[in-house]
């Protein structure tokens, strides 16, 4: 059987008349585009071209293949991509549990058809005369690309994350990209009836190849501005009122400024907006922030980073003292940059964890004691010998007197 393949894909009636109504249209979604993100939108649709968006994960690449599905009435097929996919799991594979059973039911049938052979080559002649048998659409088993190409409606085709696909795969994307259309070697091509809209995401985690950009309209999508994020915000219903949702605004935008290994997500802005909606606050402090970060910051150096700098991103005026808690256990290994602090008037600094000798050494100085100290065994007023003390003796038996035990100077 060959599938006869179409001049070319044909276009359906226009979704969108302009970019405002993609913004309109958008936005009645819970999907607030700013205006270049609504241009490029609609200049896809309207030349039928695939359209590429790159930039950090979280910042609704993927919500806007959805909301384009939603808000023009398509089908949204999505193709996740991972590491070590093949072609069979995006393309298609023939079913060949399927075939076996027809083979086994239609036994006695190829029997009859090979009764008046007289050779092998006779019989093999006969068997591959019948190939189309079992090589077509009944046993072929689409995968969302074939799908979308096979598919009766226009459909939206979601290929995401593809950098973390293979690059075997982008090779495998090109004919479909830049002509809508899907070869099966034993069968023929299939040609879409009309033209998908193809949204393929990338995170960047590497870089694609100059083919499959070729074929793409291309976008780059960063962290809105303040006021879109809150408009975001706003429009995601989270129960948070307005004035805590402005300034968690600028919290999350402060925490994006740190160097943390994964920056807070648009998505992660709302579901933290969403977390203090439930709790019942209403006036963001350091504390309550600080209870609930584990939302938006997902790594636990992170969540302490996120912690220590939340004081300051509440109130820029605030102090925190270098005695109070950290919040966090003291694990092994934990090291300490406290200052000093004072105890019966005299001073201890913790700069360093090896200040022990430096602070036994000091008193061992000359003048540590007054004129009234005598001798050992002597009377309180008779002036002790004056005697050499020597390099670490001090140090020596501040050691003995605290563990009992003499130890080597170092």
């Amino acid at each position: 059987m060959t599938v006869q393949p179409v001049p070319s894909a044909a276009a359906p009636s226009p979704d969108f008349e302009s970019p405002d109504d993609v913004a309109r249209a958008f936005a009645e979604h819970g999907y607030i585009a700013d205006r270049r993100l609504a241009t490029t939108t609609f200049v896809m649709s309207r030349l039928a071209k695939p359209l590429l968006l790159e930039g950090p994960a979280g910042v609704g690449k993927t919500e806007l293949a959805k909301t384009l599905a939603a808000a023009t009435g398509r089908r949204l097929l999505r193709l996740q991509c991972y590491e070590g996919q093949d072609e069979t799991k995006a393309l298609y594979e023939w079913d060949y549990g399927k075939q076996l059973l027809y083979t086994q039911i239609l036994r006695d049938k190829a029997a009859e058809l090979l009764q008046d052979t007289d050779s092998l080559a006779d019989a093999v002649d006969k068997i591959a005369g019948a190939d189309s048998a079992f090589f077509n659409e009944r046993f072929l088993a689409p995968r969302p690309l074939l799908e979308a190409v096979r598919s009766e409606e226009p459909v939206v085709l979601l290929v995401d994350e593809v950098d973390r696909a293979d690059e075997a795969l982008e090779a495998v994307l090109l004919e479909m990209l830049a002509e809508y259309q899907v070869s099966v070697p034993e069968i023929g091509t299939f040609v879409a009836k009309y033209a998908p809209y193809v949204v393929l995401t990338s995170n960047n985690t590497r870089d694609l190849s100059a083919a499959l950009k070729r074929r793409c309209l291309h976008l780059f999508l960063e962290y809105p501005d303040a006021d879109r994020e809150l408009e975001i915000l706003r429009s995601k219903d989270t129960g948070l009122d307005d004035a805590a949702a402005q300034r968690l605004v600028q919290i999350v935008r402060g925490l994006r400024g740190l160097d943390l290994r994964k920056a807070p997500s648009i998505s992660e802005t709302i579901d933290w907006a969403r977390t203090l909606a439930v709790l019942g606050v209403s006036e963001l402090d350091a504390q309550v922030l600080g209870d609930t970060v584990s939302v938006v910051a997902k790594y636990e150096r992170d969540v302490q980073r996120s912690r220590e700098a939340l004081p300051r991103l509440v109130d820029p005026n605030a102090t925190v003292p270098a005695s109070l808690d950290h919040g966090h256990p003291h694990g092994p290994g934990h090291t300490h940059a406290h200052g000093s602090h004072t105890h019966g008037g005299h001073t201890h600094d913790h700069d360093h964890e090896d200040d022990g000798p430096r602070v036994r050494a000091a008193k061992d100085t000359p003048g540590r004691h007054d004129d009234s100290f005598g001798a050992r065994g002597g009377p309180a007023d008779a002036p002790a010998a004056p005697r050499e003390v020597r390099s670490g003796q001090g140090a020596r038996s501040f050691a003995a007197n605290r563990g009992g035990a003499r130890r080597r100077p170092v």
